[in-house]
Protein backbone atom coordinates (compact mmCIF):
# COMPACT_ATOMS: atom_id res chain seq x y z
CA UNK A 1 0.00 0.00 0.00
CA UNK A 2 0.96 3.40 -0.69
CA UNK A 3 0.47 3.81 3.67
CA UNK A 4 3.41 1.35 3.87
CA UNK A 5 5.61 2.58 1.11
CA UNK A 6 5.52 6.12 2.85
CA UNK A 7 5.88 4.58 5.92
CA UNK A 8 9.76 2.52 4.67
CA UNK A 9 10.47 6.46 3.23
CA UNK A 10 11.50 7.73 6.54
CA UNK A 11 14.77 6.27 8.06
CA UNK A 12 14.96 4.70 10.97
CA UNK A 13 16.90 5.58 14.30
CA UNK A 14 19.77 3.31 13.46
CA UNK A 15 20.27 4.56 9.59
CA UNK A 16 22.29 6.87 7.71
CA UNK A 17 25.63 5.60 8.44
CA UNK A 18 28.07 2.61 7.37
CA UNK A 19 27.17 -0.84 8.20
CA UNK A 20 29.58 -2.25 11.01
CA UNK A 21 31.32 -4.76 10.07
CA UNK A 22 31.37 -8.46 10.89
CA UNK A 23 32.33 -11.96 9.93
CA UNK A 24 29.87 -14.33 11.47
CA UNK A 25 29.31 -18.00 10.74
CA UNK A 26 26.47 -20.60 10.04
CA UNK A 27 25.75 -24.04 10.89
CA UNK A 28 28.07 -25.36 8.41
CA UNK A 29 30.74 -22.71 9.91
CA UNK A 30 31.02 -20.70 6.57
CA UNK A 31 31.84 -17.09 7.41
CA UNK A 32 29.52 -14.70 6.17
CA UNK A 33 30.21 -10.31 5.94
CA UNK A 34 28.72 -7.82 4.74
CA UNK A 35 31.78 -7.04 2.69
CA UNK A 36 30.56 -9.80 0.41
CA UNK A 37 27.76 -8.12 -0.75
CA UNK A 38 29.10 -4.99 -2.15
CA UNK A 39 28.02 -3.37 -4.73
CA UNK A 40 24.54 -4.78 -4.26
CA UNK A 41 21.90 -4.24 -1.96
CA UNK A 42 22.12 -6.21 1.38
CA UNK A 43 18.94 -6.87 4.10
CA UNK A 44 20.47 -7.96 7.65
CA UNK A 45 17.56 -9.15 8.80
CA UNK A 46 17.94 -9.62 13.20
CA UNK A 47 15.49 -12.37 14.66
CA UNK A 48 14.43 -14.97 16.77
CA UNK A 49 13.22 -18.29 15.66
CA UNK A 50 10.60 -18.16 18.09
CA UNK A 51 9.15 -14.69 17.85
CA UNK A 52 5.81 -14.45 15.63
CA UNK A 53 6.32 -11.22 14.05
CA UNK A 54 9.96 -12.73 13.05
CA UNK A 55 8.32 -15.85 11.86
CA UNK A 56 5.61 -13.40 9.37
CA UNK A 57 8.82 -11.12 7.98
CA UNK A 58 10.44 -14.75 7.36
CA UNK A 59 7.61 -15.99 4.66
CA UNK A 60 7.43 -11.70 3.32
CA UNK A 61 11.36 -12.01 3.01
CA UNK A 62 11.38 -15.50 0.91
CA UNK A 63 9.16 -13.76 -1.36
CA UNK A 64 11.20 -10.65 -1.67
CA UNK A 65 14.20 -12.79 -2.48
CA UNK A 66 12.22 -14.61 -4.86
CA UNK A 67 11.21 -11.75 -6.73
CA UNK A 68 15.09 -10.10 -6.66
CA UNK A 69 17.26 -12.95 -6.57
CA UNK A 70 20.86 -12.77 -7.12
CA UNK A 71 20.72 -8.98 -6.97
CA UNK A 72 19.61 -8.68 -3.42
CA UNK A 73 21.11 -10.61 -0.34
CA UNK A 74 20.20 -11.17 2.83
CA UNK A 75 21.93 -12.20 6.28
CA UNK A 76 20.00 -13.53 8.97
CA UNK A 77 21.29 -13.02 12.43
CA UNK A 78 20.08 -15.08 15.47
CA UNK A 79 21.30 -15.01 19.25
CA UNK A 80 20.67 -17.21 22.39
CA UNK A 81 18.77 -18.61 23.35
CA UNK A 82 18.79 -19.70 19.51
CA UNK A 83 21.41 -21.86 17.90
CA UNK A 84 22.70 -23.52 14.96
CA UNK A 85 19.97 -25.93 15.42
CA UNK A 86 16.94 -23.71 15.92
CA UNK A 87 18.25 -21.82 13.08
CA UNK A 88 18.29 -24.83 10.38
CA UNK A 89 15.43 -25.98 11.19
CA UNK A 90 13.54 -22.42 10.72
CA UNK A 91 15.46 -22.35 7.83
CA UNK A 92 14.16 -25.67 6.81
CA UNK A 93 10.50 -24.86 7.81
CA UNK A 94 10.05 -21.49 5.92
CA UNK A 95 12.52 -22.14 2.60
CA UNK A 96 15.21 -19.76 3.57
CA UNK A 97 18.09 -20.17 1.08
CA UNK A 98 20.12 -17.19 2.21
CA UNK A 99 22.68 -17.17 5.62
CA UNK A 100 21.25 -17.98 8.85
CA UNK A 101 24.43 -16.69 11.02
CA UNK A 102 24.69 -17.11 15.10
CA UNK A 103 25.96 -14.06 17.18
CA UNK A 104 26.95 -13.75 20.60
CA UNK A 105 25.75 -10.28 20.81
CA UNK A 106 28.30 -8.38 19.74
CA UNK A 107 27.21 -7.47 16.27
CA UNK A 108 23.29 -7.40 17.23
CA UNK A 109 25.00 -4.42 19.90
CA UNK A 110 26.52 -2.92 17.16
CA UNK A 111 23.70 -2.44 14.55
CA UNK A 112 21.19 -1.44 17.52
CA UNK A 113 23.66 0.83 19.25
CA UNK A 114 22.85 -0.87 22.70
CA UNK A 115 24.57 0.82 25.62
CA UNK A 116 23.82 0.65 29.39
CA UNK A 117 21.45 3.68 29.14
CA UNK A 118 20.25 2.02 26.19
CA UNK A 119 19.30 -2.10 26.50
CA UNK A 120 17.02 -2.81 24.91
CA UNK A 121 16.81 -5.48 21.65
CA UNK A 122 13.79 -5.95 20.09
CA UNK A 123 13.41 -9.02 17.36
CA UNK A 124 12.66 -8.51 14.18
CA UNK A 125 14.52 -5.49 13.31
CA UNK A 126 15.42 -5.34 9.55
CA UNK A 127 18.38 -3.45 8.19
CA UNK A 128 18.34 -2.26 4.65
CA UNK A 129 21.90 -1.55 3.13
CA UNK A 130 22.81 0.02 0.09
CA UNK A 131 26.01 -1.49 -2.44
CA UNK A 132 28.29 0.95 -0.50
CA UNK A 133 27.81 -0.56 2.22
CA UNK A 134 25.79 2.31 4.18
CA UNK A 135 22.70 1.64 5.89
CA UNK A 136 19.57 3.26 4.45
CA UNK A 137 16.75 2.53 6.54
CA UNK A 138 15.89 -0.24 9.38
CA UNK A 139 12.91 -1.00 11.22
CA UNK A 140 11.31 -2.95 13.92
CA UNK A 141 9.04 -5.59 13.17
CA UNK A 142 6.37 -4.36 15.43
CA UNK A 143 5.09 -2.30 12.80
CA UNK A 144 3.98 -5.32 10.78
CA UNK A 145 2.35 -2.65 7.82
CA UNK A 146 5.57 -1.73 6.78
CA UNK A 147 7.26 -5.28 6.18
CA UNK A 148 5.05 -6.07 3.54
CA UNK A 149 6.41 -7.64 0.34
CA UNK A 150 5.50 -4.54 -1.74
CA UNK A 151 6.54 -2.18 1.39
CA UNK A 152 10.14 -3.69 0.90
CA UNK A 153 9.97 -3.91 -2.76
CA UNK A 154 9.38 -0.36 -3.04
CA UNK A 155 12.50 0.36 -1.03
CA UNK A 156 14.97 -1.92 -2.34
CA UNK A 157 14.32 -0.23 -5.89
CA UNK A 158 15.24 2.78 -4.51
CA UNK A 159 18.04 1.63 -3.96
CA UNK A 160 19.31 -0.25 -6.89
CA UNK A 161 18.79 2.71 -8.42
Amino acid sequence: SLAAALMLMTAGDFSNRRAPGFSLADSHYQQHDPQDYRGQVLIVDIMATGCPTCIHLADVLVQVKAKYGNKLGIISVLTAPDNFDTGDRFAVAHGITWPIVFDSGQMIASYLKVTPANPQVHFPHLFLIDGDGTIRNDFEGTEDKALTVEGLSTEIERLMK
